[in-house]
C-alpha cells in the first residue's frame, strides 16, 4: 500500500511564507543504548571512576574531559597542569597514564595492591608516594581508613584512591589556597593540598577519639557505670594503635618530599610544607599521650577494682568478728556443767547482756578504725 502525501494545514505556513520542516524521529530502537564515553580504562566495559582537571597558574582551564586527551592539552598548552583522580583502577585501568607519563612498573603495581605502607619513592621521571586517610566513624569505635597513592610528574598529579576519601573537600582546599601559585609550583601546590587534607584528618581522628578517652575517664569513679570500662578502653586502644600505624609515618613522608632535589617545593613553598610536617609531628605526640592515658584509665580501672576487693574483704573480716562473740558465748552457756543462773531467767537475761556489750564493743572499736 503506497503512503500518502501530507496534506497541508495553515500552521505549517506561519505568517504565510515556506512550510515549516517537522522533526522526524531517527532510525533505530530509542532502548539502545548509544557509544561508550571515553575513560581512562582500557578494559571492556570500564570499570574504574575517573576525575580530571587542568589548571594554570591556578586557574581551573577545563574538568571532566577524557583522561585520553591529557597529553594533548598539556602539550596545546606548555604552561598548564593536570591532574588526574582514578578511584581502584586496575593494571588495564592504569595503562594510558602508564604509556603517557613512562610511570614505572613498580610504582604501577604499587598503585594498585592493596594495604602498601606509607612511604616516598624515587624514580627517574616521577615520584611515587603512598599515605592513608583515616575518619572517625560514626558508631562506638573504629576508624575508616582509605589508602591513596600519587604519582608525581612536573606536569601532572595522578591519584590513586583504593577505598573512599572526600574528593570534593580536596577541590574545595586547592581553590582556596590559588593565591600562593605560580607557573612553577603548580604541582607542587596540588601535593601541598592533598597533604594537609589528609593530616588535618588524622588530627581530626586523634581528638575525636581523645574525646572519648575524657567520656571513659569521667566515668572511671562512677559506682555503676554505664559502659564496660575495661572493654572500651581496649577499643580505644586498639583504634589508636592502627592510627598510630599510619600517623606515625607521616612526618617522614612529608619530609622526603621536600628533601628531594625535584620540581616540587620551592623556597615559598617550603614553608607550607614545613607546616604540614610540624602538624604531622603533633599528631603523632597527640596519638601517643592518648594511648598513655589509655594504659592509666586501664589500671586505674584494675587498681580501683582491687581497692574494692579489698574493702569488701576487710568487711567481712569485721563482721565475721562481731558474730563470733555471740557464738562464743552462747556456745558457753551451752556447756552441760552448773553455772551462775543456770536454770534461771536472770542467766538468760546476763548472757544476752554479755552478747550486747561485747558485740556493740568490738563493732564501735572496728568503726573507729575505719574498718566499718
Amino acid at each position: 500500500m503506497t503512503d500518502l502525501p501530507k496534506t497541508p494545514h495553515d500552521s505549517d505556513y506561519p505568517d504565510g511564507g515556506a512550510p515549516v520542516v517537522r522533526p522526524v524521529t531517527a532510525a533505530g530502537d530509542p532502548q539502545t543504548p548509544g557509544p561508550a564515553a571515553p575513560s581512562a580504562s582500557s578494559a571492556v566495559p570500564p570499570r574504574c571512576p575517573a576525575r580530571t582537571r587542568l589548571y594554570r597558574a591556578g586557574r581551573l582551564l577545563e574538568e571532566g574531559f577524557p583522561a585520553e586527551q591529557m597529553s594533548e592539552r598539556l602539550a596545546a598548552d606548555p604552561a598548564a597542569v593536570v591532574w588526574l583522580d582514578l578511584y581502584d583502577p586496575s593494571e588495564d585501568d592504569l595503562a594510558i597514564v602508564t604509556d603517557e607519563f613512562g610511570l614505572h612498573a613498580l610504582a604501577v603495581e604499587d598503585a594498585i595492591s592493596p594495604h602498601q605502607r606509607p612511604k616516598v619513592d624515587r624514580y627517574r621521571d616521577h615520584l611515587f608516594a603512598n599515605l592513608y586517610a583515616v575518619s572517625a566513624t560514626a558508631g562506638s569505635h573504629g576508624l575508616a581508613t582509605g589508602e591513596i597513592s600519587m604519582f608525581i610528574t612536573p606536569r601532572a598529579l595522578i591519584t590513586v584512591r583504593k577505598n573512599d576519601f572526600d574528593i570534593d573537600a580536596l577541590i574545595a582546599r586547592w581553590d582556596v589556597n590559588t593565591d600562593l601559585i605560580t607557573d612553577d609550583n603548580q604541582i607542587g601546590i596540588l601535593v601541598y593540598g592533598l597533604l594537609d587534607a589528609v593530616v588535618d584528618g588524622h588530627y581530626e581522628a586523634v581528638e575525636r577519639l581523645d574525646d572519648a578517652i575524657d567520656e571513659l575517664q569521667a566515668r572511671l569513679f562512677q559506682a555503676r557505670a554505664a559502659v564496660d570500662i575495661r572493654r572500651r578502653a581496649y577499643e580505644l586502644g586498639a583504634d589508636l594503635a592502627a592510627l598510630r600505624r599510619v600517623v606515625a609515618p607521616m612526618q617522614d613522608v612529608v619530609g622526603r618530599l621536600m628533601r628531594t632535589d625535584s620540581h616540587l617545593v620551592d623556597a615559598e613553598l617550603s614553608l607550607y610544607y614545613q607546616d604540614v610536617q610540624n602538624h604531622a609531628l603533633h599528631t603523632s605526640e597527640t596519638v601517643d599521650a592518648a594511648g598513655d592515658r589509655v594504659d592509666r584509665i586501664a589500671a586505674t580501672q584494675l587498681n580501683e577494682q582491687s581497692a574494692q576487693l579489698n574493702e569488701i574483704t576487710k568487711k567481712l573480716a569485721a563482721w565475721a568478728a562481731i558474730i563470733a562473740v555471740p557464738t562464743a558465748v552462747t556456745g558457753f552457756y551451752g556447756q552441760n556443767i552448773p553455772y551462775p543462773g543456770f536454770g534461771h531467767h536472770a542467766g538468760f537475761i546476763t548472757s544476752s547482756l554479755v552478747i550486747v556489750t561485747l558485740a556493740g564493743g568490738i563493732y564501735y572499736y572496728l568503726r573507729r578504725n575505719n574498718w566499718l
